[in-house]
Parts: structure tokens; sequence; C-alpha cells
């Protein structure tokens, strides 16, 4: 009885986390809590991920939820210490940067979480994640300042640790 209720939820609500954000997003943007924008939000919320699984068969599973919810608050954190690393930066002696491209090595494989890390490293300031290799194992990141061989390696041993790490246990 309980596999047979799962079994439904997933293919009445695929994504509940997609479903809370767009509902949160229908009434952000209508700018109104009404019982209609509710009732429509909601509606629009259930319809649209069942609808667009078929687009996607292979979306991924997250497999540890808590894990994700983590990485977000480390993201979130990380954003916000950057911008004031960047602020600080810019607004000081240009002579003083040192841009660099350095290659990060990647241990995930899943295709939705190296998406994830590239998008978790653009959203930082001072970083942007530039390219992929065409094998998927090396992702060419753009750093604001990075003055030596030791940075770029503490860089990318932060990057791993910090974003991949989490990654790989949320998708694979």
């Amino acid at each position: 009885m309980r596999r047979r209720f799962v079994h439904l939820r997933q293919r009445l609500l695929p994504a509940p986390l997609l479903s809370a954000m767009l509902l949160a997003a229908w009434l952000m943007l209508n700018e109104s809590a009404s019982a209609g924008h509710l009732l429509l939000g909601t509606a629009l919320a259930l319809a649209l991920p069942v609808w667009s699984r078929r687009y996607d068969p292979d979306a991924p599973v997250l497999r540890r939820a808590g894990v994700a919810l983590r990485l977000a608050g480390t993201v979130l954190r990380d954003i916000v210490a950057s911008n004031v690393e960047v602020a600080r930066r810019v607004l000081g002696a240009e002579r003083l940067l040192r841009p660099a491209f350095v290659w990060v090595p990647l241990d995930i494989r899943h295709p939705y979480g190296m998406v994830s890390l590239a998008g978790i490293i653009t959203l930082t300031p001072g970083t942007v994640s530039s390219e992929i290799t065409p094998d998927r194992r090396h992702l060419l990141v753009h750093v604001l300042h990075c003055p030596d061989d030791e940075a770029a390696a503490a860089m990318v041993a932060t990057m791993k640790e910090r974003y991949e790490a989490p990654l790989m246990e949320v998708f694979e």
C-alpha cells in the first residue's frame, strides 16, 4: 500500500521543490496571495512539472535533500563573502589583480551535477565557468584574482570540497 502511494505521489507530484518554487514565483510576480491567485498558482505548480516531464524522461532524482539544503546555504554564504572580496579588490589598485584561467578536474559524472557546479561557480562573484572539455573531465574557470599556482590549487580544492562533493552526494 505504501509503495503504491509513493508511486502515485511521484506521478502526480514529480518535482515538489520545483512546484513550490513555481507557486512562490507566481505569487511574487502577481504581487498577490488572493484565493484566486493561490488556486491558479497551485494548479500551474502541479501541472507544469507533470506536463514537462515527458521532455526529460531522465530527469534527476535528488537523493539527499538535506545535503542539497546545506549546499544551498554554503553557496549563499560564499556569494555574500565573494561580493565583499570582489568589491575590495575592484576598488583597490588594479595592478594588484591577477586574473587567471584555472582548470578544475571533475570527479562528478552526472550531467545535471556538472551543470549545477558550473552554475554555482558562475554565481559566485569573482569566478566564471568558461568551458568544459569534450570528455567532461575538466572545467575551465576564469578567476578574478589568482596570483600563483599555489593559490590556483587551493581554489580548485575549495571548489571540489565545498561544491562538487555535495553535488555528487545529491546526484550520484
